[in-house]
């Protein structure tokens, strides 16, 4: 039976100079698809204005939540998959850095193929993708990292796009335990733990932006997802820490 619902997540942190185009872009974009659907903010720290901002919006598909200490994009999307009511569910990451357009495609694919979850490639043949050749080769070597230690047959783990069947999403979250770095990661290998092996990639339109992050922070994020990617595979194959019950 195809899907007839949408519920899209959107972890925001620090976004009150573009959260209105963002939410107005998304909502033409799904207003454009041939199904019904919620779009879920969920703000993560009450550090500017982005609530707030937000609240104020008369976009009658949209949900706004948010909590005063900010928690990590994991915890984030965590909470408003517990709000989510569609039958797929799936998040976005916030700056506008993707464009929501491909979101049709990524549903056609889940519907064709009776897809677990589909998620979106910068490495698919049809991705239009723009970003500094310093992030090409640490995505590189991230991504075999990720192939040795998990056994993915999925080129690319870490677009903060991705879309999931309901029951994969309500069974998968709740478990997951990395809040900021290897988030991505964590889902993904939970959820073929789980027996979810049908992950498909789809194209993306991937408009990265300059942004503030130090080249000392920069390396820091580089640490963090090394240690959490780590932390994953010591709770999934030592601790079996995923496995039903």
């Amino acid at each position: 039976m195809a899907a007839r619902t949408l519920s899209l997540i959107i972890p925001a942190y620090k976004q009150e100079k573009t959260i209105t185009k963002e939410l107005k872009e998304l909502d033409t974009a799904l207003s454009s698809i041939r199904i019904d659907y919620e779009l879920i903010l969920v703000v993560d720290g009450f550090v500017d204005k982005t609530f707030q901002i937000a609240k104020k919006l008369n976009l009658k598909k949209l949900i706004v939540d948010g909590y005063s200490e900010n928690k990590g994009k994991g915890f984030a999307i965590k909470r408003g998959v517990t709000r989510a009511k569609g039958d797929i569910i799936g998040f976005i990451d916030s700056g506008m850095d993707l464009d929501p357009t491909t979101i049709s495609l990524m549903l056609d694919i889940m519907a064709w193929n009776k897809a677990d979850i589909v998620i979106g490639s910068k490495l698919h043949p049809d991705s239009k993708v723009n970003y500094p050749p310093i992030r090409k080769v640490l995505s590189w070597g991230y991504r075999n990292l990720v192939r040795v230690f998990f056994n993915f047959n999925v080129k690319d783990t870490q677009v903060g796009l991705k879309l999931f069947r309901k029951k994969v999403a309500k069974d998968v979250f709740p478990r997951i335990i990395v809040k900021t770095f290897a988030f991505d990661v964590e889902v993904l290998a939970v959820a073929r733990k789980l027996g979810y092996k049908k992950i498909y990639e789809a194209p993306v339109k991937f408009r990265f932006k300059q942004n503030t992050i130090t080249n000392a922070s920069f390396w820091k994020i580089v640490f963090f997802m090394l240690l959490d990617t780590l932390a994953v595979f010591y709770r999934m194959n030592i601790l079996n820490y995923y496995d039903r019950k």
